[in-house]
């Protein structure tokens, strides 16, 4: 039930929180009712759904059809209390780095 710990915390272990749902929408609405956004999984064979549902969830990393989402070319990172910015990947350098803008205009005189 929503009662439960496991609905509304982020748990790091080996766990599966099961809750039944009527529609796509209670289904999202359900997932995002937290202050937490690491992670979130989706299983289907429907690809629109798969595109809904992947744009609709509120979280840094989205598995489809799989439970490992972390790879060394994968952004790693989560949004909410679940930490901003990426680890990994060519997106987890930037936050060190500052951009410069400069721009060339006239150089023949």
């Amino acid at each position: 039930t929503a009662d439960m710990a496991i609905f509304s915390e982020e748990t790091f272990g080996p766990v599966a929180a099961l809750f039944k749902f009527s529609s796509e929408s209670e289904a999202l609405d359900m997932a995002n009712a937290t202050q937490s956004g690491l992670a979130s999984y989706v299983y289907t064979r429907d690809i629109g759904r798969v595109f809904r549902v992947s744009e609709g969830l509120q979280y840094g990393m989205v598995g489809v059809n799989t439970g490992i989402v972390s790879s060394e070319v994968a952004p790693f990172g989560g949004v909410k209390e679940s930490g901003v910015g990426r680890e990994g990947s060519k997106y987890g350098i930037e936050e060190y780095l500052e951009i410069k803008y400069v721009c060339f205009g006239d150089l023949d005189k």
